[in-house]
């Protein structure tokens, strides 16, 4: 049956592949793509489909794998995230700062950026599912794997995904040419994000150590390949006017530390910018916890009776495909009342469910299982839309300081520079909490363990799962309604694509 699974999915992703491959080098390409698919939109989603698929199951799986199979001590595993907090949040402006400004072509030119990034990228990604040997309850090494696999994961998925986010700013300024990038990456990412289905199908929820592996290795293959795709196929706007200046005109010498320091200082005063910042540090923090703990809490608050493991399986998948399939249904609501509202409503709808999920208590499983799923639907699918006030934000910026290229990766990664470290905050946070409750004795759930403190431990991770989302949704509506850009869906372009 696992053996199934995995040949129906592989063949799936690779028929679709080889599809858009042979499109991209027939005569007919043209014609086809024109009535079908778009091809600079086609280029791009296919980074959004490797990636979906190996970032699904890393952020899904990792924290579970390390505390509860590698046994990992807490404070190994706070370390590790400390470490990875400074990494990750330096990463970004720094990639940013290379690919925006360095004369090295793998770096300043995005898809060249995809391209070599792409296979070191899926290396990194397999680190995590193979032990570097037998670990002891508490050994210093799973702490270091831990510490080894998160920067160098991270550090390569920044630099892939933040030549694709500059591309998703630079390949069109067209809002409508921006929604069909969205679209697209929405399918793609429905596509890739149905790898943490297959993927609980086939490893019973990791419980078959061996095919879960299998999987990683086979999922970390099929996205090089699709990662590669946009490598080969895809351009910015601005690689030709770039290439043209370069070829008429002596190089330019690089940019002075003041340059870069003022060019920094600049994105750092726009007021959107900032509103934005702290409106996505929150929301990066909401993903972290959906992803990292919704299948602890799920097995832990649901008996095994009420929700078998298949049915958890389903609803896991579902919790990271059902966030596409919104966005792709709310195609007409951007067309019509642009991100602003739409992410401004999910806050409150996020809020709303949480306040009904506490009244209503831990007993009604059926509803705490629609609660957790719906939660990381909401969340995953609000976080989806934020390249588009990103890329306003780029387009503003561009135009004020009469910039002739945008700031697209510098800017991005400034963003991130502020936000990635809620990614390590989150588990540190939940980690700590659960651990003063006993989780760290009573986290094999079939283990014997006394009542009352097995009690007093669900009782703490139903008020994290509820109160979690409503303080943070309140802390985003107060940062989000200020934001000044709301009406760019009702401008037909901002300036003239080249």
């Amino acid at each position: 049956m696992s053996f199934l699974i995995v040949l129906v999915f592989t063949c799936i992703l690779l028929a679709f592949w080889r599809l858009t491959s042979t499109f991209s080098k027939s005569d007919i390409r043209l014609s086809i793509m024109r009535h079908f698919a778009h091809p600079a939109a086609l280029a791009y989603s296919m980074t959004t489909l490797g990636a979906g698929m190996m970032n699904s199951i890393f952020s899904f799986y990792y924290v579970k794998l390390f505390l509860n199979k590698y046994k990992i001590s807490e404070s190994a595993f706070h370390q590790s995230q400390v470490v990875f907090m400074i990494w990750n949040a330096l990463n970004d402006p720094l990639f940013g700062y290379l690919q925006d400004n360095s004369r090295v072509e793998c770096c300043s030119r995005r898809r060249l950026s995809i391209l070599y990034g792409a296979p070191l990228y899926s290396l990194a990604f397999l680190l995590a599912w193979f032990p570097w040997r037998t670990y002891e309850p508490d050994d210093w090494l799973s702490g270091a794997h831990l510490m080894v696999t998160l920067c160098a994961f991270d550090g390569l998925l920044t630099f892939v995904l933040l030549a694709q986010c500059a591309l998703f700013a630079e390949i069109s300024g067209h809002h409508q040419n921006r929604l069909r990038l969205i679209k697209y990456s929405q399918v793609a990412s429905l596509m890739g994000s149905s790898s943490v289905l297959f993927c609980g199908l086939i490893s019973e929820n990791m419980d078959n150590f061996a095919a879960f592996q299998g999987f990683s290795v086979v999922v970390a293959i099929l996205a090089c390949i699709c990662m590669l795709y946009t490598g080969f196929n895809s351009e910015s706007r601005f690689d030709s006017k770039t290439f043209e200046e370069g070829s008429e005109s002596p190089e330019k010498p690089p940019l002075s530390v003041s340059s870069v320091m003022s060019m920094t200082w600049q994105i750092l005063t726009n007021r959107d910018f900032q509103l934005f910042v702290i409106m996505n540090f929150f929301q990066v923090f909401m993903v972290a916890f959906c992803n990292n703990f919704t299948m602890i809490f799920a097995e832990h608050l649901i008996p095994q009776d009420v929700l078998p493991s298949l049915a958890k399986s389903v609803m896991y998948g579902a919790g990271f495909i059902c966030p596409q399939l919104l966005v792709l249904c709310s195609q007409n609501l951007l067309h019509k009342f642009g991100y602003y509202r739409l992410i401004l409503i999910t806050f409150y709808v996020e809020a709303g469910a949480a306040v009904i999920m506490l009244l209503l208590g831990p007993s009604n499983y059926y509803f705490l299982a629609l609660f957790l799923t719906s939660n990381m639907v909401l969340v995953q699918a609000a976080f989806s839309l934020f390249n588009l006030p990103l890329a306003d934000i780029i387009d503003s910026d561009l135009q004020k300081h009469k910039r002739s290229t945008p700031l697209s990766s510098m800017v991005f990664g400034t963003n991130a520079l502020f936000t990635k470290p809620a990614q390590s905050l989150a588990p540190m946070l939940v980690v700590s909490i659960l651990n003063q409750y006993g989780y760290a004795e009573m986290k094999d759930i079939g283990m014997a363990a006394d009542p009352s403190a097995l009690q007093s431990l669900h009782s703490v991770m139903f008020y994290l799962v509820c109160v979690v989302p409503l303080c943070v949704t309140a802390l985003q509506v107060l940062a989000w309604r200020p934001f000044s850009i709301r009406e760019s869906h009702t401008i037909d372009s901002k300036y003239i694509d080249g």
